[in-house]
């Protein structure tokens, strides 16, 4: 990846996790330090169920990066990527009132990892094709999916209803940042209409974490635990 201020060619990352999120130990300045020698012009820092990662990322950025902040929110039905935020959405709604809720801010709506069997954090299927209608875009490169077939699935579905499909890099390391990213001519996804217009004309960058750097997480989740730092776990609606 070859990226600098003057190229008018964009490099975004829409899924990355700081120390913030439960089960991530990279300060939210490294990330973006990560970010920038990397060549991302756009990084979106999707803490789980809180933003103040990104905002203090969004200080740290230096001139050519452009941090977005988002919410890898937690509703009821699973995780959303909520995009351009600028306050954070509560956990345990209804998938279809997040999503309201996060259109009220001018935000944008991604679905991650839909078919990774792994995380117990989906949506469930047919919630999912409810809200085709609702979301922006569908991960079908997460780097950090194990195999082949949750990324098929996920590339299948986003063509069959007509969504763009995005690679991120789900970094939850500063070695992970930037691992899979997507790339745009002549576009600027500073604003949730400047990421509208790169998602009508962009090519994808796959990469895969390592096995290695996926074990970290364990042991993240095991430090931010006796820190305090549990994930939230929102009592289901009634």
């Amino acid at each position: 990846m070859v990226g600098s201020a003057a190229s008018r060619r964009a490099f975004f990352d829409l899924h990355c996790h700081t120390s913030a999120s439960f089960d991530s130990l990279a300060r939210p300045r490294d990330q973006v330090r990560a970010a920038a020698a990397r060549g991302l012009t756009h990084l979106a820092i999707t803490d789980h169920d809180r933003i103040d990662g990104a905002l203090e990322a969004r200080d740290h950025a230096p001139d050519g990066l452009t941090i977005i902040v988002g919410e890898e929110v937690k509703t009821a039905d699973g995780d959303l990527i909520c995009l351009f935020l600028e306050r954070p959405l509560a956990p345990g709604r209804p998938a279809d009132e997040t999503i309201a809720a996060a259109r009220e801010q001018g935000g944008l709506v991604g679905v991650p990892h839909p078919f990774d069997r792994h995380r117990s954090s989906l949506l469930r299927e047919a919630r999912l094709a409810s809200l085709v209608g609702l979301v922006d875009w569908v991960e079908t490169w997460n780097a950090r999916v194990v195999g082949r077939s949750g990324n098929e699935q996920a590339a299948v579905f986003a063509l069959e209803h007509d969504l763009p499909g995005v690679a991120v890099s789900d970094a939850h390391s500063t070695l992970e940042v930037g691992v899979a990213y997507n790339s745009a001519l002549d576009a600027d996804p500073s604003t949730p209409q400047g990421l509208l217009a790169a998602l009508a004309r962009f090519e994808l960058v796959p990469g895969r974490a390592s096995y290695f750097v996926r074990g970290l997480t364990p042991i993240a989740k095991g430090v931010n635990r006796a820190r305090g730092n549990g994930r939230i776990q929102p009592a289901l609606p009634l």
